[in-house]
């Protein structure tokens, strides 16, 4: 028995499902078949949801947390039971380190004959237990919706992240008479964090009044708070550099007057004190150390405020919120506008340095010079994704975002093989604008069949593959250590661009620094996926200051 009863309430609980997806605003769905789901299929056919298949669960799992990220919606993907659920951990990993709200449905075996070794029968709670808000089983298919529902609900609550609803096969339905006549959910509407504490956003703003160097870093919680007004209503009245990483980048235009990327060497150096918002004090910001400057952390949840260093402050609750009432208390003087000239100053120096390299004959290629070209064809609203190491780092360096949602990385996770999902989602979400996405060549290799994906959906996507036929995050550092490397070679050459032609896309190699702009105009001229090859020079080391622990 399927679809709609006679009062339009669902029946079963793969219609079930989808109503509730429905209220909660979700429209398409990732997946990789499997018959685990047929019921949940069923349902979203029949309620005109989108199904967007893929070849490797990881990468529909990765389109999920994409969407979100592009759209700043709930993501959602359905995997099979077993291997679908363990395809997909990765991502749902990622998910969780980045706080992206994300829900995994997944397949399970039987319930009725649990125990007895069915097929795929695995016990998935327990496996994504540790990295997700909510993982259970919805063992009964009037518990299906509510199950449900609260997984789309938590993973929009701050701190946001994702959720995993499993249902047995033999549990889709029908539902009993009368189960789905209460059928409420928590709505589609965007759930905000907690009111921050005025005393605390007092101290803080008294912090940066003081401050004669401040800093602001702003991080991906910023964006899923939907805090630009206010986070450069904030910049703009205490007149106070600001940096981002991750989904913080754009957040204030590129090219905005207190806007900065490049002097952040000089402006954490030289800081009395930094403020960081919306992003975790690890690894990629020194743990938090920053010289002598002392340190406010602003977080979306009294638990995301780092216990680890002393503080000089902090405030916890919703981040539009915390930055609205800061620009409240902030002076509206000149008081850093030397700082802020400084840095500015520091700030072109380094942009101008970079021009030869962004202009290189350097023939092996100089990576940079790919970038010297695709900055000059992206549009203000273009869409940036980056899925590898040394190649990607570049791509963080030298493409600047000026709108939210327009730069996706691998985040602090660190996970190899996003990139094909989150352009999936993105040329999803957005097919009439320009999605770029950036692989290193060993990163492509992870979803590499997701290309196939690609050309499938009719996604206006260009690949461009940095091809130096290493892995040289791992090659150049393992040298210095050791005198040697080991595993860190690829095959030089590999025709990634022959690969798209075979699976009905457009590729090109190119070899020579001056055969890139044309080829990139060539890509972005073809309707659908294009592949760009740039055999690139594997004696190029990206210079890194991370410290990993």
């Amino acid at each position: 028995m399927s679809g709609q009863g006679i009062l339009g309430l669902p029946r079963d609980g793969g219609a079930l499902a989808a109503a509730v997806l429905a209220r909660h605003g979700v429209d398409t769905v990732f997946t990789l078949s499997g018959g685990h789901l047929f019921p949940l299929y069923d349902g979203c056919v029949k309620s005109g949801i989108r199904l967007v298949d893929t070849r490797h669960e990881q990468t529909a799992t990765f389109a999920a947390e994409g969407l979100a990220k592009v759209t700043r919606r709930v993501g959602v993907a359905a995997v099979t039971a077993g291997p679908g659920v363990t395809n997909a951990v990765s991502a749902i990993a990622a998910a969780h380190m980045s706080g992206s709200p994300l829900v995994v449905i997944g397949g399970r075996a039987p319930e009725r004959i649990w125990g007895l070794g069915s097929l795929q029968e695995l016990d998935h709670v327990p496996i994504v237990a540790s990295i997700t808000k909510l993982a259970t089983t919805a063992k009964s298919p009037e518990r299906i919706g509510a199950e449900l529902d609260r997984a789309l609900h938590l993973a929009v609550v701050p701190h946001r992240g994702p959720t995993f609803v499993d249902v047995p096969i033999d549990e889709w339905g029908p539902l009993p008479e009368g189960a789905a006549d209460d059928l409420t959910t928590s709505g589609a509407e965007r759930e905000h964090g907690d009111s921050p504490d005025s005393d605390d956003v007092a101290a803080v703003a008294t912090l940066v009044r003081d401050a004669v160097r401040p800093v602001l870093m702003v991080g991906t919680d910023a964006y899923w708070a939907v805090a630009e007004d206010a986070l450069r209503g904030f910049a703009e009245a205490a007149l106070i550099p600001v940096f981002g990483n991750d989904l913080g980048r754009g957040l204030l235009p590129a090219d905005h007057d207190l806007a900065f990327s490049r002097a952040r060497t000089t402006a954490f150096r030289n800081a009395d004190l930094v403020v960081v918002a919306g992003t975790p004090l690890d690894f990629r910001l020194g743990f938090g150390r920053f010289g002598d400057a002392r340190v406010v952390h602003l977080a979306d949840t009294a638990a995301g405020v780092s216990p680890n260093i002393e503080l000089a402050g902090s405030v916890a609750g919703d981040l539009a919120a915390t930055f609205a009432a800061l620009a409240e208390h902030a002076p509206r003087s000149a008081v850093h506008q030397d700082w802020v000239q400084e840095l500015r100053g520091d700030e072109t120096k380094r942009r101008a340095a970079e021009q030869d390299r962004l202009e290189s004959a350097a023939s092996p290629i100089d990576p940079a010079r790919v970038y010297g070209e695709l900055r000059k064809r992206l549009a203000r609203d273009a869409i940036v994704i980056g899925d590898g190491g040394d190649f990607v780092s570049y791509t963080g360096k030298y493409v600047d975002t000026f709108a939210p949602g327009c730069f996706l990385g691998p985040g602090p996770f660190g996970c190899l093989g996003s990139g094909t999902g989150y352009a999936l989602a993105a040329a999803c979400a957005h097919p009439d604008r320009q999605i770029v996405v950036c692989f290193g060549d060993g990163a492509i290799g992870f979803s590499l069949g997701d290309l196939d994906s690609l050309v499938r959906h009719d996604a206006n996507v260009t690949a461009i593959v940095g091809n130096n036929g290493i892995w040289g995050l791992e090659k150049h550092p393992m040298q210095a250590v050791y005198g040697y490397d080991v595993v860190a070679e690829l095959r030089p050459g590999t025709r990634y661009d022959e690969v798209a032609i075979a699976l009905g896309g457009h590729g090109e190699l190119v070899s020579e620094p001056d055969e890139i702009g044309p080829a990139l105009d060539r890509a972005f001229a073809h309707r659908g996926l294009s592949v760009v090859n740039v055999l690139t020079d594997p004696a190029d080391v990206y210079p890194r200051s991370s410290r990993l622990g």
